[in-house]
C-alpha cells in the first residue's frame, strides 16, 4: 500500500472551523524547526505540499492534507483508501506575544484531546537531541489523553547527523522508534507503514 495522491485541504483556527470528522485523521506534532515540513512532503512526495521555512513556528494554523492510498483490490479491500495528514503547529515557538502563543496552545490541546476522529500522533524528536524536557512533557501528555484506539508514534528526524554508533545507541534505547533522514530518504517507507498497517491493518 502506498500513498499515490496528497493534497491540500485547508487550514483552521480550531476545531470549530475544522473539516467534518469524517475521515481517519494523522496528527504531525514536533518541537518548532524538526522538520516536520519536510518529512510531510517527503513522505507524500509532494514537493512544496507542506510550507516549510527556516524561521520556526511559522505554522501557526491546523493545516489539513487529503491523502489517497493505493491498495491491492485482490485481498478484498477498496482499491483507493483515503485518510488526513493534519500538520499541527510546532511548539517551543519563535518570537510571539504570550497572548497569541496562549492561543495557539489552546487550540493545539484542544485538537488533541477533543477531535474524535484522531488516531494517531507522530511525535517527530531530533534525534540529535532525543531527552530534551519539552518533548518528554508533550509525551506525557499523549500518553495521559490517548484513547484506545489511538497510536503514538515516535519519528526521529535528521538521524543523517548522526554518527552511526549514536543512532545504534539510539535505536537500542526507542526499538519502536522510526528513524528518518529525508536527505537520504531513509525511514520513510517504514513510517508510511506503520501508518497504513495502523489504519487498514495491511
Amino acid at each position: 500500500m502506498r500513498i499515490v495522491d496528497a493534497s491540500f485541504m485547508q487550514s483552521a483556527q480550531s476545531i470549530s472551523d475544522s473539516p467534518g470528522p469524517d475521515v481517519a485523521e494523522i496528527a504531525f506534532l514536533g518541537r518548532s524547526n524538526v522538520g516536520k515540513s519536510s518529512l510531510l512532503n517527503t513522505l507524500t512526495n509532494r514537493k512544496g505540499l507542506a510550507k516549510s521555512s527556516s524561521t520556526p513556528g511559522k505554522t501557526q494554523l491546523i493545516n489539513y492534507f487529503n491523502i489517497k492510498f493505493k491498495t491491492d483490490e485482490e485481498n478484498g479491500m477498496p482499491p483507493d483508501l483515503f485518510a488526513r495528514f493534519v500538520d499541527l503547529p510546532g511548539f517551543g515557538y519563535a518570537k510571539v506575544s504570550k497572548t497569541l502563543k496562549a492561543e495557539w496552545n489552546r487550540n493545539l490541546t484542544n485538537y488533541l484531546e477533543q477531535r474524535p476522529n484522531l488516531q494517531m500522533f507522530i511525535h517527530l524528536i531530533d534525534a540529535r537531541h532525543p531527552e530534551l524536557a519539552i518533548d518528554k512533557n508533550v509525551d506525557e501528555f499523549l500518553e495521559k489523553i490517548k484513547r484506545g484506539d489511538q497510536l503514538i508514534v515516535h519519528a526521529f528526524t535528521k538521524t543523517d547527523k548522526l554518527k552511526q554508533n549514536d543512532l545504534a545507541k539510539l535505536r537500542r534505547e526507542y526499538p519502536e522508534g522510526i528513524f528518518i533522514s529525508n536527505l537520504k530518504k531513509r525511514g520513510i517507507s517504514d513510517l508510511q507503514n506503520k501508518i497504513t498497517g495502523y489504519l487498514f491493518g495491511n
